[in-house]
Parts: C-alpha cells; structure tokens; sequence
C-alpha cells in the first residue's frame, strides 16, 4: 500500500488549490495481481487506478457537499495473473504469414474497387453523359 500512498500525497499536493471550500474526491481501484516469470518466479503486486473529483463545497447550498479530502478504496475481489510463455518459431511463422495475407487481401480490394471506379467514370466519357 505505499505506493498507493506515495502516488495519493504526490496526486494531493500536485491538485493543491488555493480556493477556500474545495471538496477532492479521489477513487482509488486496487486489482491484486500476480506474475509468473517463464524461470518460475512469482511476483506479487497491485494495480491501481485513480479518479480524481473536485468541487467548490459552498457550504451555502446543501447539495454541493462538505469541503475536504475524501479517499474511497474499492478492492477488487478478483485477481490477475500474468503467465509468460514463449511461442515457438511456427507460431511466429504463421502470424507473419497471416499479416502478409492480409495486407494482399486489402491491397487486391483496393485495386479491384479503382479499377472498377475508373472503368464505369471510362464509360460514362465515352457516352457522353460525363457532367
């Protein structure tokens, strides 16, 4: 969690505002996460997220809420889990090959599409009704 904090204090005094009555919300997502290394290591850590909120809390009107700082931690119960893996030199094949594939696919649409544009523009010259 001192990461958390570090980034909540550097996050805090970055958004630091002079304006009296200033309501900070900030929602912190923290997803438990673990990585398998291919040698068989296994780290342990979090992810998180941050969503900052502010506001002027002009204690006037009701609804605008109360001025301060206001931290609301949402642990995820679910955990990631990383697993690196190496690919063998036939997958890497075959994804090249798939690209290559595809690149022709859509240069041979291309191509198909302004010879048939040029074609009908050639025939409409030829008869006259060209505007």
């Amino acid at each position: 969690m001192s990461a958390v904090r570090m980034m909540f204090y550097s996050v805090l005094l970055f958004y630091v505002s002079l304006t009296a009555s200033m309501m900070y919300q900030y929602f912190v997502k923290i997803v438990p996460t673990v990585y398998v290394k291919t040698d068989g290591e296994v780290v342990k850590t979090n992810q998180f997220s941050v969503t900052r909120h502010e506001k002027v809390a002009n204690g006037l009107i009701g609804d605008q809420g109360l001025p301060g700082v206001f931290v609301l931690y949402e642990l995820s119960p679910m955990m990631v889990k990383f697993t690196e893996k190496h690919r063998s030199l036939t997958h890497f094949l075959t994804g090249v090959c798939a690209i290559i594939g595809g690149v022709f696919t859509v240069a041979g649409l291309i191509d198909s599409l302004i010879y048939h544009s040029a074609r009908a523009i050639q025939k409409k010259i030829e008869l006259g009704k060209a505007s």
